[in-house]
C-alpha cells in the first residue's frame, strides 16, 4: 500500500492538536539528537502548536560535536528555542562515584555505561517540562521519538528514550519518517544521516545486525518477505525484548 506522506502528516498534526485541546496543555519539551526523528517530532510539534512553544535541548555526554551542530540546524531551520545542556560532568562524577564502590571492571560495565546517558538525559528532559510548566504557569509534556521499527525490536533504554508523554511518529517506519520529513522540509543533512545513537559509536543498523528496511518489510508485508537470517534476527530482537514493554504486576 503506498504511503500518503502529506496526508498522515497532516493527521499527526491534528493528532497533537486534538490531544494537546482537549489535556488543556500548551508546549512541549524534546531532546535535539542531531538526527532525523527528533527533527521530525520537533517540526511536527512546532506545526501543530507553534514555535513559541516548543523547546529543544541538546544534551551532549562525551557526543560528538557534529550532533550539535546539526541540532542547532533544526532549531534554527524551524526557528524553536534549543537549550544546551551538557550532561558530561555529571556522567564523570557518576564514574567517580563507581571507582570508589571498587567492585566493578571497565568491560563488565559497558553495557550499563550506554544505558546510563538516555536515563540521565530523559531525566533532565523531564526536569526542563516540569521548570516550563512552573515558569509559564502552562503545562509542558516530553515528547517521545522513537520509531516503529526501532520499537519493534526493542532498541531503546528502558527508563531513558522509553519514557515521554506522547509519541507522534511510534507508528511510522523509517522510511515512512523520512517521507514525512520531506513533506516538513527537514533539512536533508540531518533527515538522509546515517542512524547512529550517538553512544557506541557504531550505526544503528551495525549494532542491531539487521537493517531498518528488513524491520519495516516484515512489518509491512510479513516475515516470509525477508532473508532468513533477518527474520531470525527480527525475532530474536523482538522476543528478547519483551521485557521492556510489560511491567509484570501481581493482583490481589
Amino acid at each position: 500500500m503506498e504511503f500518503k506522506a502529506k496526508q498522515e502528516t497532516e493527521k499527526v498534526i491534528q493528532f497533537i492538536q486534538d490531544y494537546y485541546q482537549k489535556n488543556h496543555l500548551t508546549g512541549a519539551v524534546l531532546g535535539i539528537s542531531g538526527g532525523k526523528d527528533s527533527a521530525v517530532v520537533a517540526a511536527l510539534m512546532v506545526k501543530a502548536l507553534g514555535k513559541e512553544n516548543v523547546i529543544g535541548v541538546t544534551l551532549p555526554c562525551h557526543s560528538k560535536e557534529e550532533d550539535k551542530l546539526d541540532a542547532k540546524l533544526i532549531s534554527n531551520h524551524f526557528d524553536f528555542k534549543l537549550y544546551d545542556f551538557d550532561l558530561t560532568n555529571v556522567y564523570d562524577t557518576f564514574q567517580e562515584q563507581l571507582k570508589e564502590i571498587g567492585i566493578f571492571q571497565k568491560e563488565e560495565k559497558e553495557n550499563s555505561d550506554i544505558n546510563l546517558k538516555p536515563r540521565l538525559r530523559m531525566a533532565t528532559v523531564y526536569y526542563l517540562a516540569a521548570l516550563f510548566t512552573s515558569l509559564t504557569g502552562k503545562p509542558y509534556l516530553v515528547a517521545g521519538t522513537s520509531n516503529k521499527c526501532e520499537l519493534f525490536v526493542g532498541y531503546f533504554t528502558k527508563g531513558g528514550d522509553s519514557v515521554h508523554d506522547i509519541a507522534p511518529i511510534a507508528d511510522f517506519t523509517v522510511s515512512e519518517v523520512i517521507q514525512i520529513g520531506e513533506v516538513l522540509g527537514v533539512p536533508e543533512k540531518v533527515l538522509y544521516k546515517t542512524p547512529a545513537d550517538g553512544l557506541s559509536n557504531q550505526s544503528d543498523e551495525d549494532k542491531l545486525g539487521v537493517t531498518y528496511s528488513e524491520i519495516a518489510t516484515y512489518l509491512e508485508e510479513g516475515e516470509e518477505e525477508v532473508s532468513e537470517p533477518a527474520r531470525t534476527k527480527i525475532k530474536e530482537l523482538h522476543e528478547r525484548n519483551q521485557h521492556k514493554f510489560v511491567i509484570p504486576t501481581y493482583r490481589k
